[in-house]
């Protein structure tokens, strides 16, 4: 536990003193401010069935596709490039103390990215509860329920991240590799939905799978308070599944 301990405060240190990190954090707290914006000025002149805050929600994959990759792809990659990997692990080191430390480094970063966001509506309801008494601007419990959903799913983008920085030597690939994989497991879910199934009787098992699989459903439950326990298994189980491979990997790259 020591030296997952140390291994996660050195990831932590040098995502800090990167550069990539604080244009990661720029671009993504812009791109934010301005969807969060835009949904403000378009709740005030449509009538809108979500609020601002879950509408903010549900544009999550927008920043997902491209914090996802600043944030994993040099985890490996770029050590694995430099030599610095092989190093490391030649030391009283596991991998998966190594391989806990990358993805738990990320992860927290991403979550405080998200944190640092829902400033948005916060100040927003602050700044005009005394002209507009709306409790839909704060939207407390949506607020909540998203923000655990970000938590929840972070775990199994994060590894995926990490996974893929872990098959290459190029910080570009690992990035692409993880956009490709993020586009995959967000959407395949509502894709499958798509499908006439009605039309295809031997094809009708998949229904369930595809609303299982359904990222933007389990979004709309957990904004509207409803926190089931099968997407925290999905996003889990896959976390889980993600980092043994990642595990594997570094063993047999070294």
């Amino acid at each position: 536990m020591r030296t997952f301990r140390i291994l996660l405060w050195h990831e932590l240190r040098s995502l800090a003193i990167a550069t990539p990190t604080y244009v990661a954090a720029a671009i993504f707290l812009a791109l934010m401010g301005a969807m969060y914006f835009a949904l403000l000025k378009e709740a005030q002149v449509a009538t809108l069935d979500h609020t601002p805050v879950e509408r903010f929600f549900q544009l999550f994959a927008l920043p997902l596709f491209f914090i996802v990759p600043l944030l994993t792809m040099r985890s490996f990659a770029e050590e694995r490039r430099q030599g610095t990997l092989g190093a490391l692990l030649s030391t009283p080191v596991r991998p998966v103390h190594v391989v806990l430390a990358k993805f738990g480094a990320a992860y927290l970063l991403y979550v405080a990215l998200w944190a640092l966001a829902l400033l948005y509506p916060a100040v927003t309801w602050w700044m005009l509860k005394g002209l507009y008494n709306d409790p839909r601007l704060l939207a407390l419990p949506a607020l909540q329920g998203g923000f655990l959903f970000i938590m929840v799913s972070g775990l199994l983008y994060i590894a995926t991240g990490v996974l893929a920085s872990s098959l290459t030597r190029s910080t570009l690939v690992a990035g692409l590799l993880t956009f490709c994989a993020l586009f995959f497991l967000v959407l395949l879910g509502s894709l499958l939905q798509q499908v006439p199934f009605d039309a295809y009787t031997w094809a009708r098992w998949l229904e369930q799978p595809a609303e299982y699989f359904n990222t933007f459903k389990h979004l709309d439950a957990f904004t509207r308070g409803l926190v089931d326990t099968r997407p925290v298994f999905l996003f889990g189980s896959g976390a889980l599944l993600a980092l043994g491979l990642t595990v594997l990997t570094v063993e047999s790259k070294v």
